[in-house]
């Protein structure tokens, strides 16, 4: 594999002004945001059990549960798997949840395989589970795995934060957001930073947990 891996701060303020150079409203952007952020996690079960409990919930409630979870010692493969339904909504998973977390855990995937497949492998194995669908998959392969040229269209902060900054009419959809994010490459995972710090900017709001 000989995609480029995101490892350190120095890697994101690289990607960062070759991508001020290539479009100066993003050169302006960064200069609103300032220094983007790695944001560099491990990878692994957890991290996509993080990512199904922040599903369609605030990242305050989302933290809430998470933080239920670890302290029921309920964030591991095994764990989850022999979990009753009852102690897991006691830590405020919703039925629908449960029901993803438990097939993510029955998967049985080798993350450690997934550190050296490209990211549309990634991709394609990770959304095989059912709750993991694209953009979960690629906020994995972006964070986790350290990608520099993968995107998350489907982000609506990223979408809105790509609205404010070209001053587009609306929100872009996830098709033509990926089209535009073309031209970011190879550093689209960088430019998904910049968006997100730009949205955080714009709206004083947190874009992602």
């Amino acid at each position: 594999m000989d995609e480029r891996i995101i490892i350190s701060d120095a890697c994101v303020a690289e990607g960062a002004a070759w991508l001020a150079t290539a479009d100066p409203r993003l050169a302006a952007a960064l200069e609103a945001t300032g220094p983007l952020p790695l944001r560099r996690r491990k990878d692994g079960f957890e991290q996509l059990l993080s990512a199904i409990v922040s599903q369609q919930v605030s990242v305050a409630a989302a933290n809430a549960i998470w933080n239920r979870l670890r302290a029921a010692k309920l964030t591991g493969p095994r764990k989850v798997m022999w979990a009753t339904e009852e102690e897991l909504r006691a830590c405020g998973m919703s039925r629908q949840k449960i029901k993803y977390a438990k097939a993510l855990a029955e998967a049985r995937i080798d993350f450690k395989a997934l550190r050296d497949a490209p990211t549309d492998q990634v991709v394609a194995t990770l959304t095989q589970v059912s709750g993991i669908g694209v953009w979960t998959a690629e906020i994995y392969a972006m964070f986790s795995l350290g990608r520099a040229d993968v995107f998350a269209p489907g982000d609506l902060a990223l979408q809105e934060g790509a609205r404010i900054l070209f001053d587009l009419p609306e929100r872009p959809k996830e098709k033509a957001l990926r089209l535009m994010a073309e031209d970011w490459s190879p550093w689209r995972a960088v430019a998904a930073r910049l968006l997100w710090a730009y949205y955080h900017v714009a709206k004083d709001r947190e874009g992602i947990r």
